[in-house]
């Protein structure tokens, strides 16, 4: 007769490996982000080079956003898990979203000779928006972490995870407002565009490490 258990488990390991999946696209993208911000690196290399560092990051986001859109909704054990699938899923949703505005932004960076408005409207815009749509998600991340764990326990499944991602939606919101295009073609403040998107890329580095899969009582 079939092993049912065996099928569970073959089941559990395929899950954890899409799980770890997705935590290392979300590094990756951090990854390239955080170096694309990077002083010597933006130093060293041209615009062009570091712009496409960016889009490649934003795309490696992406497909861990539509990774982690599929696990959502799943069952939490212990757990009101109606309440929490919804705002999983919500999260889930608002920022692949966001990746999808991020893909725009820096895809756009890399068409030579924009005007300032084309600036505006395909790459400074696009990139508040997805901004805004991190921060929406990371709000949502939270309710649902004091569904399952509370906010600030050590023995908590994510929640180390949840605030580092929150903190880093913050610092990308920070640097995307930094990064308005003035009437000269230049941004409001180049500084703190970098710091906040080296910082926010950090943030959400160490948030993808972080992240460890659920276990059920049966696993």
């Amino acid at each position: 007769m079939p092993d049912k258990n065996a099928s569970k488990r073959w089941t559990g390991q395929r899950r954890d490996l899409k799980l770890r999946r997705e935590s290392w696209g979300f590094a990756v993208g951090s990854t390239l982000f955080a170096l694309g911000a990077a002083p010597l690196y933006v130093s060293a290399v041209d615009a062009r080079l570091d712009n496409t560092t960016y889009f490649i990051g934003s795309l490696f986001f992406t497909i861990a956003g539509f990774v982690q859109l599929r696990l959502s909704g799943r069952p939490v054990p212990n757990a009101e898990s109606h309440k929490i699938e919804k705002y999983d899923w919500w999260a889930a949703l608002v920022q692949f979203i966001g990746t999808l505005l991020f893909n725009v932004s820096t895809g756009a960076a890399l068409i030579i000779g924009l005007t300032v408005d084309e600036s505006r409207d395909w790459v400074w815009r696009p990139d508040i928006l997805g901004s805004v749509g991190f921060l929406v998600s990371s709000a949502l991340a939270v309710i649902a972490t004091t569904e399952t764990d509370k906010l600030w326990d050590p023995h908590a499944r994510n929640w180390r995870s949840t605030w580092f991602n929150m903190l880093g939606s913050v610092a990308f919101g920070v640097s995307a407002g930094a990064a308005f295009v003035t009437p000269s073609g230049k941004l409001e403040d180049a500084t703190v565009a970098n710091m906040g998107t080296l910082i926010g890329a950090i943030c959400f580095l160490v948030a993808a490490l972080l992240m460890r899969a659920p276990r059920s009582k049966s696993a």
